[in-house]
C-alpha cells in the first residue's frame, strides 16, 4: 500500500510532552554609541514543534518507529496540533459550519461569517483554528478574544499570517485544529533501555 503524506499521528499511544515554539524572522540592530534600535519584521513566521512520546513497551514503540521512518526524514509530512487544544475555550464549535468571509492569501486577520449571531468570547484568545487541507492546511492560533456581530460575522486576529491563498467561503476548523510539519533533521533514533523500554522523541517544523 502506498504512503500518502500528510501522515496522521498514531493514536494508539498518548503523547507525554509537546513544545510549542512560535518563530518569527526578525532583524535587530543596536547602536553601540546611544543604544537606539533598529527593527526590521520580515513575512517569515513558523512553528516549531518537540514531541516526547512516553516510556512504552515495544508492541507500541515499533507502531511508532515506523511511523517516524515512513516519513522517510525530511521527504514526508505529517499533522500536528496541540493536543489538550481539541476544543477551543470559547463557543466556536465545527457544527456551527463557520466559513471565510472573503478571499485572502495574506494578512494577521481572518473575516468570518455564518456563525451564531451575537457571542461573546466566540473564540478565545489562545484557541487554535486551521484552514485549508491536505498540504495547503495551515494552523492560526487565536491572539485576541472575538465577539461575533448581529449577523455571525467576526474579524480573528491570527498567528501566523495567512501566507496561502483562502477561496472564500472555505470551512474553517476549530475543534481538533492541525497543522502540517516536517521533521526538523532526516536522521531519527529511538533507544532501548535494559528493562525493554523504548524511548521516542521528535523535533519538527511547520511545513512551508
Amino acid at each position: 500500500m502506498a504512503i500518502n503524506y500528510p501522515l496522521s499521528l498514531p493514536t494508539h499511544t498518548g503523547i507525554s510532552q509537546v513544545e510549542f515554539r512560535t518563530t518569527n524572522a526578525v532583524a535587530y540592530s543596536r547602536s553601540p554609541f546611544t543604544f537606539a534600535g533598529q527593527i526590521h519584521a520580515y513575512a517569515g513566521q513558523m512553528w516549531q514543534v518537540d514531541v516526547t512520546l512516553p516510556p512504552m513497551r515495544r508492541s507500541d514503540a515499533e507502531q511508532w518507529v515506523a511511523w517516524l521512518v515512513s516519513l522517510k526524514g525530511q521527504v514526508g509530512v505529517f499533522y500536528l496540533g496541540d493536543p489538550l487544544a481539541l476544543v477551543p475555550m470559547g463557543t466556536a464549535r465545527d457544527a456551527d459550519t463557520i466559513l471565510v468571509n472573503g478571499a485572502l492569501s495574506s494578512g494577521s486577520t481572518i473575516t468570518i461569517d455564518s456563525a451564531p449571531a451575537n457571542r461573546t468570547a466566540y473564540l478565545k484568545a489562545g484557541d487554535f483554528l486551521h484552514v485549508g487541507s491536505g498540504t495547503s492546511r495551515q494552523l492560526f492560533k487565536v491572539l485576541t478574544s472575538t465577539d461575533t456581530d448581529a449577523s455571525g460575522g467576526a474579524t480573528v486576529d491570527v498567528w501566523p499570517n495567512v501566507r496561502t491563498a483562502i477561496a472564500n467561503n472555505v470551512t474553517v476548523t476549530v475543534e481538533a485544529a492541525q497543522g502540517v510539519f516536517r521533521l526538523t533533521t532526516s536522521e531519527q533514533s529511538w533507544s532501548v533501555s535494559s528493562a525493554a523500554v523504548y524511548g521516542i522523541s521528535f523535533s519538527a517544523m511547520e511545513a512551508l
